[in-house]
């Protein structure tokens, strides 16, 4: 993957007709690869996945680890999986290999997909050969069987919202004076574009994290929500996903970070974000810029609040 967590369609299709397999064969052949870029340093237990979307597109995931940070701040395989998927625009995910069995976490984080329950997984396990296996997609099994009784997203929201790798804008603008500092612009303006792709339903307070390595390069995350809370991807792990994702290199590279939040909202990133920060890349400087939902004027001079 020299780097590169996402396979083009004319890159999986050459794949394919090189290696003789089906593109489901494929998908589980390409786990290993995945699980090589793990970065699990506390258990040392590397997960490897690979996702098919709509778009014909291979998304990778790993699971990351962060010395000194408590174990809830790890990121697991299949949660970076989806959130390179939305990072790259993809529209939905039809099925996924992974190399060990998705925990109850994941299975959670995975309802936030309109289409999860129809998502077919595939854990391959160390001993699993994609040249030998039968070219039977039933040898993937759907979410719906990993997690028969779900709660989702259909439970506390209404149907007509956008939910993850659906088309969103959040419609967020900065606060006036909050964003006065033309150092920062191309890293307040990532992170602003973050916020506005940030899957925050349940709060309703969208955020973005834009970090910047000593090379320039400009990496940024998402906060995506969870129905059920807990398995929720905050702004720092986002971010951090984006950065592996982007081919970024250890986390002492990046040497500033900029997070676009909402001014006064009931959920707040920014202490994690500290938190985060100052374990992985300590001499990373940090700043905080906030943003509100854009208020616009209908025909009779009423204001409208865009959320």
């Amino acid at each position: 993957m020299a780097g590169v967590f996402v396979m083009e369609p004319e890159e999986v299709q050459s794949l394919r007709k090189r290696s003789g397999l089906t593109t489901l064969q494929l998908l589980a052949s390409l786990v290993p690869q995945a699980k090589s870029k793990a970065r699990p340093p506390v258990s040392d237990y590397c997960v490897g996945a690979a996702g098919l979307g709509a778009s014909g597109r291979i998304f990778f995931g790993v699971n990351l680890e962060f010395l000194g940070l408590p174990l809830s701040q790890s990121v697991h395989a299949e949660q970076f999986l989806v959130a390179n998927a939305a990072l790259h625009g993809e529209s939905s995910i039809t099925h996924i290999a992974v190399s060990t069995t998705p925990c109850g976490h994941c299975r959670q984080f995975f309802q936030e997909i309109r289409s999860a329950p129809e998502i077919s997984i595939l854990v391959t396990g160390d001993g699993y050969d994609a040249a030998r296996a039968e070219p039977d997609p039933d040898a993937f099994r759907r979410i719906a069987l990993f997690l028969p009784h779900r709660f989702a997203p259909c439970d506390l929201l209404q149907e007509s919202v956008p939910l993850l790798l659906e088309n969103r804008n959040n419609r967020l603008v900065l606060v006036s004076g909050d964003d006065d500092s033309s150092a920062d612009r191309d890293l307040i303006d990532s992170a602003l574009r973050a916020a506005n792709r940030s899957h925050a339903p349940y709060s309703d307070c969208p955020s973005g994290l834009a970090l910047r390595a000593k090379d320039g390069k400009v990496f940024a995350g998402s906060y995506i929500e969870s129905a059920a809370h807990n398995p929720s991807l905050h702004a720092a792990q986002a971010a951090l996903v984006a950065f592996v994702a982007g081919g970024g290199g250890g986390y002492e590279e990046i040497e500033r970070a900029v997070l676009v939040e909402r001014e006064g909202g009931m959920v707040a990133q920014e202490g994690v974000v500290r938190l985060v920060l100052g374990s992985v890349a300590p001499g990373c400087s940090f700043s905080v810029v906030h943003c509100r939902p854009q208020i616009s004027v209908d025909g009779d001079g009423d204001a409208l609040n865009h959320n």
